[in-house]
């Protein structure tokens, strides 16, 4: 969507195939903190004004071990902050945006194929209410996340992928009520991290490192509030408001990319191309990063008649991808209690808090990740 916003406004045509409905996709809840070249990219797209109005800027974040807490003041050490604005309501603004411009979504696809990618000339066939319809086009961005058809057309003996899987997942609740403070609170403690995170003044979103084998079901509300309380220092735990989940899930955690994430005229974008742990909020934030380069990339296409941008695209956006997730891997490794851990490995996890605490170096390199490299 965003990419097709953009693509519009420099009056690049697109087609947008969705798997699922428009209530679907606003109906499913994501996370929302916005790096300011995210924010930067929506504003170009001239869907910002809402985000302006609505977002809240976050200038730091506090880390937690136990009873004990610190501040990394982004502000301070970037001059940046980051922007607290939820993905659904990023895609609701650019929904109003695509459809006020007359933008063509097609939505409930099912059977999609993409067919010559690695032609001049490349085509996509799906069906709408059983009927078969085709697409051409000059390029094909696959925006399909990890689960689509785009990452399954490169062929296996041209694209090879990195993975890592962590051995927990995160147990996640959205509640009607106030956060437990303005800013995120990342904790780590000898029963598990967790996270205290907000959507606004009266929405919060808490999640708690939790077993794979764990379901949503195996959690009342009571159980949850009562574990977060456990894992939160206790000047944030006497004050948490707690309530009824209105929403409650739990996610596995994983790194993961391909390579390269061009094929001929097929581009991959977002999940399609890499995941990351949600620690740290890079996985929204690197989908933003492939849509720069792929716009930029395209825009010398259409503009220029040059191919050095789409030549570049995969290298370009592969650098910043990696880097991204390295952070979310060391942020991961930095809070969470993993099953396989000596007690020599737990001294020297909380000597790296120590050190962060301490540091001036250190908070300005992790607040220069957090709230975004540049492109």
């Amino acid at each position: 969507m965003l990419l097709s916003q953009l693509l519009h406004v420099h009056g690049i045509d697109s087609v947008v195939l969705e798997r699922k409905t428009k209530d679907y996709v606003l109906g499913r809840i994501r996370a929302g903190v916005l790096e300011q070249v995210f924010v930067d990219l929506m504003a170009q797209a001239g869907v910002a004004d809402r985000l302006h109005a609505e977002g809240f800027e976050h200038n730091g974040t506090l880390i937690a071990y136990e009873d004990d807490s610190f501040r990394v003041d982004f502000r301070a050490q970037t001059g940046t902050p980051v922007v607290v604005y939820g993905q659904t309501e990023v895609t609701r603004d650019l929904y109003a945006a695509r459809e006020a411009a007359g933008g063509n979504l097609i939505f409930n696809t099912e059977d999609v194929a993409i067919h010559g990618a690695e032609t001049d000339a490349p085509y996509v066939t799906f069906t709408v209410d059983g009927q078969e319809q085709r697409i051409d086009a000059d390029f094909v961005a696959g925006c399909d996340g990890f689960h689509g058809i785009s990452r399954q057309t490169i062929p296996l003996n041209i694209r090879r992928e990195y993975e890592k899987i962590y051995p927990f997942g995160w147990l996640g609740i959205l509640s009607e009520t106030p956060p437990v403070h303005h800013e995120l609170i990342y904790a780590s403690s000898a029963r598990g991290f967790a996270l205290c995170s907000m959507r606004n003044e009266n929405l919060s979103r808490y999640y708690i490192q939790c077993s794979l084998s764990d379901s949503p079901e195996d959690w009342t509300d009571a159980a949850f509030w009562t574990e977060l309380k456990r894992r939160i220092p206790a000047q944030f735990a006497d004050s948490l408001v707690t309530g009824p989940s209105v929403e409650k899930s739990i996610a596995p955690l994983r790194s993961f990319v391909t390579e390269p994430m061009r094929w001929g005229r097929l581009f991959l974008c977002g999940d399609a191309a890499h995941i990351v742990p949600p620690t740290g909020a890079k996985g929204l934030n690197t989908a933003a990063s492939d849509v720069h380069y792929l716009l930029n990339a395209l825009r010398d296409y259409y503009e220029n008649g040059s191919d050095q941008g789409i030549d570049a695209y995969s290298q370009n956006a592969l650098a910043r991808i990696w880097k991204a997730e390295r952070f979310s891997w060391w942020f991961t490794s930095l809070l969470h209690r993993f099953p396989y851990q000596s007690e020599f490995d737990l001294k020297m996890q909380r000597a790296e808090i120590d050190f962060l605490r301490s540091n001036d170096a250190a908070q300005k390199a992790m607040a220069e990740n957090y709230v975004g490299l540049p492109y």
